[in-house]
């Protein structure tokens, strides 16, 4: 069985393909087998914005945050993701809680 890591790693192949629907079900696979791999959450999160299926990709970015709820970078790309969803409100929040962790 391969590793989540090598399956990331073939995701990442098949985006780069421009086989981006592929890349998604492999990546799902990825959380079948470890549903906190930070890496494929992150990834799901843009994939599935770019895809337009958004409220998919806000669940997957909020996934980030609650793994990592100390690293402003995930609420940074949650706040571009709110945005590009036009959800303005929320990704100001979001960007208010990365500048917070950085100590602005």
């Amino acid at each position: 069985m391969a590793t989540p890591d090598e399956l990331y790693k073939e995701a990442s192949q098949l985006k780069s393909a421009g086989k981006m629907e592929e890349a998604v079900s492999k990546l799902q696979e990825i959380l079948t087998i470890a549903p906190d791999h930070v890496q494929t959450h992150m990834a799901l999160g843009v994939h599935l914005q770019k895809l337009g299926r958004l409220d998919e990709a806000i669940v997957h970015a909020r996934r980030v945050t609650e793994l990592e709820p100390n690293d402003p970078f995930s609420f940074t790309q949650l706040s571009v993701i709110y945005q590009r969803c036009g959800k303005i409100p929320e990704a100001e929040d979001a960007m208010a809680r990365a500048h917070a962790l950085q100590g602005r």
